[in-house]
């Protein structure tokens, strides 16, 4: 599964376009009164402007060989979130799969993700072109397992590690929803930003098929493209 388009949602769009064009050095397109778009790699992530605030967990891929080089370009530009003691990258061991946290503008949880499975390494000085694509989004709800049976049935995606009842996910190293049930798993590792279930859109690829995914009032509606 690929994530080709994410939509979110920011009260604070003026502060949202600056940290993609002045802090990571994005060019921004599409740029329109109520909303921006930047590219990410093979991905297009767009914001549009909401008088309520939401807070959301969205992660970009980046070459397996590249972590440390991605952290020393973040800190030339933000501070990394801390997770213990000054550390700011963490391994997970089931995933094999490493990463570092960063805040954007509206206090949404950025991350740079790298995936040991994935052949993806790369011989060039890391800058945004490196990214590869957004990997994950949060898809959070009282009720992750039906929302994954959801998008098993509908999609053809399939759950993929975790814990159906509190925090699981749903598609593949390339592309990955992210469930977690907030009543069971209140704040989004590594912050004490806590798990809300945030409206957004997105566009995936799964099997040479496009689906467009809208996610509002804690419902999911999925239609083929």
């Amino acid at each position: 599964m690929k994530i080709r388009e994410l939509l979110l949602y920011t009260k604070n769009l003026a502060a949202e376009k600056d940290f993609y064009k002045n802090t990571l050095g994005f060019e921004i397109y599409q740029d329109m009164q109520n909303s921006f778009s930047v590219n990410i790699g093979a991905s297009k992530l767009k914001f549009q402007e909401s008088k309520k605030q939401y807070l959301y967990h969205y992660c970009f891929l980046i070459p397996r060989n590249k972590l440390q080089t991605a952290i020393k370009w973040l800190q030339e530009r933000l501070e990394p979130i801390e997770i213990e003691e000054a550390r700011v990258r963490q391994f997970f061991s089931s995933w094999n799969a490493e990463s570092v946290y960063f805040y954007d503008a509206s206090g949404n949880i950025a991350e740079f993700i790298v995936r040991y499975d994935l052949a993806n390494d790369s011989d060039t000085e890391f800058g945004i072109e490196s990214i590869i694509n957004i990997n994950e989004i949060g898809l959070a709800s009282s009720k992750p397992e039906d929302l994954n049976q959801q998008l098993e049935q509908e999609i053809g995606s399939k759950f993929w590690k975790g814990d159906k009842k509190r925090f699981g996910t749903n598609g593949s190293q390339e592309g990955l929803f992210l469930l977690p049930n907030y009543e069971l798993k209140e704040i989004w590792f590594p912050t004490t930003v806590k798990i809300t279930a945030s409206p957004f859109e997105v566009v995936i690829e799964h099997e040479a098929k496009q689906y467009l995914l809208v996610y509002q009032n804690s419902e999911l509606k999925i239609s083929v493209i």
